[in-house]
């Protein structure tokens, strides 16, 4: 039997948050409802959720403030659902590390369809992996002995360029901003002008590319980070 599936509702309107739980009730999901983001932030310490439907704007914490506390947690997928329909606000969410952006007025059955989308493509990310193995294209990770070949070759990275081909290759669909990355191997706060994270992505990429100079492994998506090229 299927594990159950359980998703945060952070809606502080009751009709739409009544109206996302339905939603979901009809998938066969369990949804938690929640109306404010001080009252999400004991949910998401108390347990781990399999997505999260967050709307902006909200008493106590604002959405983006429970984004970033999300992204900083962990890699439980995020679908926004807002009024705010400004382009800015759409790129600087998916920058922090939203999956997916909805904007309000929404039609039911859409928001149904990407909720099934986003909780299958995690679902075969997780399940993608062998045990303690790792693979893109020519790429392997033994994640156990910290091993990567590449082509067929032993190539060595430091740890944080480790770190961030693990990451890419855990979630090989999601599109990782800086912030994602910074926030997830160096474990601290995200300065804008920081330039770590373009370095160890350069560097890392030139090792890649050394080891294979025919194959291209990991894409910029302009303005908005970094994932692995399919």
């Amino acid at each position: 039997m299927d594990q159950q599936i359980n998703i945060l509702v952070i809606e502080d309107d009751n009709d739409i948050n009544q109206l996302l739980c339905r939603i979901i009730k009809k998938s066969n999901y369990l949804s938690q409802p929640v109306y404010s983001g001080t009252e999400a932030l004991i949910y998401l310490e108390k347990q781990k959720w399999d997505l999260v439907l967050l709307d902006l704007m909200l008493p106590g914490l604002s959405g983006e403030e429970l984004l970033e506390k999300i992204t900083s947690m962990g890699t439980t997928p995020v679908i926004i659902i807002s009024a705010k329909d400004v382009q800015q606000t759409k790129i600087d969410c998916l920058r922090t590390g939203a999956d997916d952006f909805i904007t309000k007025p929404f039609d039911v059955e859409e928001v149904s369809a990407r909720i099934d989308a986003l909780l299958r493509r995690f679902k075969q990310n997780k399940e993608t992996p062998i045990s303690n193995l790792l693979i893109h294209k020519d790429i392997q990770i033994d994640t156990d002995a910290k091993i990567v070949v590449v082509n067929g070759k032993k190539v060595t990275l430091t740890v944080r360029e480790y770190a961030i081909l693990c990451l890419l290759m855990s979630s090989p669909n999601k599109i990782f901003s800086k912030s994602n990355l910074f926030s997830s191997i160096w474990n601290e706060a995200f300065h804008r002008d920081d330039n770590t994270v373009n370095v160890h992505m350069s560097n890392l990429r030139n090792k890649l590319a050394k080891a294979n100079p025919n194959e291209e492994y990991i894409e910029t998506i302009w303005g908005m980070g970094y994932r692995l090229k399919s």
